[in-house]
């Protein structure tokens, strides 16, 4: 049997683990033994200030002392034969201090941080995305991956080859929270300033939304808003994995999510509380792209950039067409 591995996904809210044992035959299933997530905020008032809070630092460490001590209870460490990687986006580009941020990682894990390109963060999560497709989708395919600190727009023509095309925006859940929506709810004029900020960089993107005959939606902004269309009375995984959404529904939702205050959201039974202050900026991210797009549905995949990176230990995805 082979060697267990560890992925880790930083980014600029969330820090996400996944170890597993990979099969010999790559169109067999992954092996997960571990899937956790801490919501830590890494990208904290990033966009003003530029560098990584020290509060920001202090939660993701203790995050990661508790995923070390996972990785080693699972034989996932180096010294003990295991294969981890450990793949920072959004927060530790941007940020100034990200050299701190660096050495930690390396002291608690023993393994040297990337701080990947957009283009390969959009390979890696189209990877994720499309193995875990239960039913063949149309194509191309549009994988949009919302997180706190960019989203991913990855197009595929299959999903036996890389993606052809992506492109990273530095827009995201947290990020447009703390540039526009500032108020309890927010403002209609907050909100407009929001969807403006979006519009223009969609603008600007290479990918256009309008060219894909399935979109596929991964990552926390997306997953949660499909728990909320869904209605389920807490969150599922099983439930969420794979859903096919209305998107005349997603709409609905996201409209209900953006009018509402913190303190609401956070009583969804749904919503994690971590979540409920950034999801109407990552919600409206959503919502204007599916505008842009010609379907009628949404697939939702619990897998994505994570799994990427845990299969990306067998055989690296190639990097799209047209860098990000």
């Amino acid at each position: 049997m082979s060697a267990p591995v560890a992925a880790i996904d930083c980014g600029t809210n969330t820090i996400k683990l996944l170890i597993g044992t990979l099969p010999e035959d790559p169109g067999a299933p992954m092996d997960v033994a571990v899937r956790e997530m801490r919501m830590v905020r890494l990208g904290q008032g990033l966009d003003d200030s530029g560098v990584i809070a020290q509060e920001a630092l202090a939660r993701a460490f203790t995050a990661l002392d508790e995923y070390a001590e996972l990785i080693r209870a699972h034989g996932a460490a180096p010294d003990q034969g295991g294969r981890v990687r450990f793949v920072a986006t959004s927060a530790t580009r941007d940020a100034a201090n990200a050299d701190v941020f660096t050495a930690g990682v390396r002291d608690r894990l023993g393994v040297e941080p990337e701080v990947v390109s957009g283009a390969e963060e959009a390979a890696l999560a189209f990877d994720g995305a499309v193995r875990n497709l239960r039913d063949a989708p149309g194509l191309p395919v549009l994988v949009v991956d919302i997180g706190g600190g960019s989203t991913e727009l990855i197009s595929g023509a299959s999903v036996a080859a890389p993606p052809s095309a992506a492109h990273s925006m530095d827009i995201g859940s947290v990020r447009l929270h703390e540039r526009h929506l500032h108020s309890d709810p927010p403002t209609a004029a907050e909100v407009a300033a929001c969807v403006r900020d979006i519009e223009a960089h969609l603008d600007a993107s290479p990918v256009s939304p309008g060219t894909a005959v399935t979109v596929v939606g991964v990552a926390g902004t997306v997953t949660t808003v499909a728990a909320g269309v869904l209605d389920l009375p807490a969150y599922s995984r099983d439930a969420i994995d794979q859903a096919v959404l209305p998107v005349a529904d997603v709409h609905d939702l996201v409209d209900r999510l953006v009018a509402m205050t913190v303190d609401e959201r956070r009583a969804l039974p749904w919503m994690h509380p971590g979540r409920a202050d950034v999801i109407a900026a990552g919600a409206l991210i959503l919502s204007r792209v599916l505008r842009r797009a010609d379907v009628t549905t949404m697939v939702v995949s619990e897998s994505d950039i994570l799994d990427g990176i845990a299969w990306s230990l067998a055989a690296p995805p190639a990097p799209p067409a047209q860098p990000a």
